[in-house]
């Protein structure tokens, strides 16, 4: 008894060290944060690692994930700014960078969090169209995030994201919707149609009317080179009557004969090219013609020489009873 009571005691010692030396030993995982409270009030916070504290004096007051955490936001009805009924639901995403502020300063914090997310989600949808609501969700996060985080933001937490999963309009609304956007890709079929059988008869109008400023560009071009050969032949017309005038003056009639006997040959020309024109009559003798065509022959004789026309070297002969040149005399036809 002696014996055991000394041994007793000094076991007693190395497990009264071994428990001071656990007490005042914590070691921190990382992502967490834990608050020390002396004597049930918050001193100090122990971060991620290897720590020491006062054995039996202090403690571990709260251990706080530091990770960005998410929260859902179950389903709750909406009232829009048009009287539409919604169901709306979501998620939230936070992480807390106090430790001890979101230990001491608020209490139950993913309930809190829960209830101030969904009292905003009915304040900022409600002040919305149902169509503005469908169709700018990203405005809807956004303008959540900025009311939440401020409101969260004693806490000790940031909210990161808050992003709205479904938007679920009731039944008959829907079918409604369906119709309404139906009826408007019809009126949008319909414009576009009526938009390119406008633009098509703009086009064929536009081709007419640059079709007909080329044709008369044509026939501008047209009249003017007819003109052109109006006048030039009135030229060509004018100088052989001058020629012709000249030659009479000059005491050679055979030119006038010539000139005669061309429009007689033109005359008879368009007499025979006629379609209807079957039968020629003649009421003057054919010998005229036979004395206009001698005139061509005297012309021809003044401009290429007496011997163009006669054997080689030798003038040709001239019959002694020819009549002279020129237009024959018709005698009066008898009654």
């Amino acid at each position: 008894m002696i014996e055991i009571g000394p041994n007793l005691f000094v076991l007693v010692l190395l497990v009264l060290a071994v428990a001071v030396v656990f007490s005042g030993v914590k070691t921190v995982p990382q992502g967490y944060q834990y608050t020390v409270e002396r004597f049930r009030r918050y001193t100090k916070t122990l971060m991620p690692g290897l720590n020491l504290i006062v054995p039996f004096i202090d403690r571990i007051g709260n251990r706080v994930n530091v990770m960005e955490q998410v929260i859902d936001v179950p389903s709750q009805e909406v009232i829009t700014k048009d009287n539409a009924t919604v169901t709306v639901d979501g998620v939230v995403f936070f992480q807390v960078f106090d430790a001890a502020r979101a230990s001491y300063e608020v209490a139950r914090l993913d309930t809190a969090i829960l209830a101030l997310t969904m009292t905003n989600i009915r304040t900022v949808m409600g002040s919305m169209d149902l169509d503005q609501l469908l169709s700018h969700r990203d405005e809807i996060n956004v303008r959540l995030l900025t009311v939440v985080d401020a409101a969260a933001s004693p806490w000790g937490i940031k909210m990161t994201r808050i992003e709205i999963k479904d938007i679920v309009p009731p039944a008959d609304l829907v079918n409604a919707m369906g119709r309404q956007m139906k009826a408007e890709r019809e009126k949008r079929a319909v414009i576009l149609e009526a938009e390119g059988l406008r633009q098509s008869e703009i086009l064929k109008a536009e081709g007419q009317k640059q079709g007909q400023i080329l044709q008369a560009e044509g026939r501008r071009e047209a009249a003017f080179r007819d003109a052109e050969a109006r006048e030039r032949l009135a030229q060509a017309d004018a100088k052989a009557t001058e020629m012709l005038s000249v030659a009479v003056a000059n005491g050679d009639p055979a030119a006038l004969n010539y000139y005669i006997a061309e429009k007689y040959v033109k005359a008879f020309e368009t007499m025979g090219a006629a379609p209807n024109q079957k039968v020629v009559l003649m009421p003057y003798e054919g010998t005229a013609l036979l004395s206009s065509l001698a005139g061509i022959g005297e012309i021809a004789k003044g401009a290429f020489g007496s011997g163009a026309f006669g054997t080689e070297g030798a003038p040709a002969p001239r019959s002694p009873g020819r009549r002279p040149t020129g237009p024959a005399t018709v005698p009066p036809r008898e009654g």
